[in-house]
């Protein structure tokens, strides 16, 4: 037989001497297609049975190891075993004793330097998006003063890629989000008879909430992660450098049209989706309590103040020139290499949402009082 072909391995065990004969190749590619009757055979063999390995052939670790769990953690009492197989075995018994490591404990040592490296990091993160702020200004300044230079073709393909393209997408959540809040509003409506009051509730629902935040936060799981990642692969592929290397303005170029782009698009992304969901509400409504599309239209004006349209549109704005901010933000802190590209991307999306809904609750508190109907 040839030496690459492994032996068969076994275990025999003799009742009548007590005694377990171990034969064969025992390594992990023989024993791979047995491993289970093997163990079987080994769980048979009595505790203190006398262990005969002088007919073993080839050990490795894998083959050491099943032998020593069989062992129970420790050397038979009566045992043949070959030096070189016996040196093997030991180092596997050694390794076995060592003792596990314990977890580290985190006490208020490590409560502090975790606070603290959190602590530096936003800190960072605030210096850098000042700048931000601050390179904008300075380049709105000089396009005020240098009309001719206004980056008119960067900023209506920007208009192109976040508002027109995202209109389809915002339409189908918008036109469900509507039925679905009809539908459910119709039932408990049906109860009390105030079939008429699913007018308030869609119109001051979506045009003054739902339709703001619905399309920011799919903007900035859609357009947002865009944007970060594009300027993050130009990090990468280090464009940016070169952009700079040939006086080209990172911000004037590539920041500023996405800002303006995302600020002029949401307001209209806002009316197209708060229009789309209401048409989902009335369908709803059609169905449920057989409400006209005369009575809708005529019934809307009268329950949603006019305010309202302005507020979601205001709300529009802010949340598409915070998302923008934020998206480019975490675009330029990309390092060259994927991993940051990603952590930086799944950041920025997660940003801009948390602040699109801190902002929406400032804005429900500072016009808590307008567009209300008495």
């Amino acid at each position: 037989m040839s030496r690459d072909q492994p032996t068969a391995a076994r275990v025999e065990l003799a009742p009548e001497r007590r005694e377990a004969r171990v034969t064969g190749d025992w390594t992990i590619r023989s024993l791979t297609a047995s491993i289970g009757e093997l163990r079987e055979g080994l769980a048979l063999v009595p505790a203190d049975a006398a262990w005969n390995l002088s007919a073993l052939g080839r050990l490795d670790s894998f083959g050491a190891t099943l032998l020593w769990r069989a062992w129970q953690g420790r050397w038979p009492e009566r045992l043949e075993l070959d030096p070189a197989h016996r040196a093997i075995i030991e180092r596997i018994a050694r390794s076995a004793e060592r003792p596990i490591p314990a977890a580290p404990g985190f006490g208020a040592e490590d409560a502090f330097v975790t606070f603290g490296r959190v602590l530096i990091a936003f800190t960072g993160h605030l210096l850098d998006f000042a700048a931000l702020l601050g390179r904008l200004g300075l380049d709105l300044v000089h396009l005020l003063r240098n009309p001719r230079e206004w980056p008119l073709l960067e900023i209506s393909a920007n208009v192109f890629k976040v508002g027109v393209k995202a209109m389809p997408v915002t339409a189908l959540v918008g036109f469900l989000i509507g039925v679905v809040l009809s539908y459910l509003s119709a039932l408990q409506l049906k109860i009390f008879g105030a079939d008429a009051f699913i007018v308030n509730i869609l119109g001051l629902g979506i045009i003054r909430e739902l339709g703001p935040v619905l399309v920011s936060v799919l903007v900035a799981g859609r357009s947002g992660s865009a944007m970060t990642a594009q300027l993050g692969v130009m990090r990468v592929t280090e464009e940016i450098d070169a952009l700079a290397a040939m006086g080209v303005s990172r911000s004037l170029r590539l920041v500023l049209p996405k800002v303006i782009a995302l600020t002029l698009a949401m307001p209209l992304l806002v009316l197209w989706t708060s229009s789309v969901a209401l048409i989902g509400g009335w369908v709803s409504a059609l169905v449920e309590l057989d409400i006209s599309f005369h009575f809708f239209i005529t019934a809307l004006p009268d329950a949603v103040p006019i305010a309202n349209v302005y507020i979601g549109l205001a709300k529009g704005a802010v949340f598409g020139l915070l998302i923008a901010l934020i998206a480019c933000h975490f675009g330029l802190r990309v390092q060259p290499n994927t991993e940051s590209l990603s952590s930086h991307t799944t950041a920025s999306v997660v940003a801009a949402i948390t602040v699109v809904i801190l902002a929406d609750a400032v804005f429900a508190i500072a016009t808590r009082s307008i567009g209300i109907p008495g």
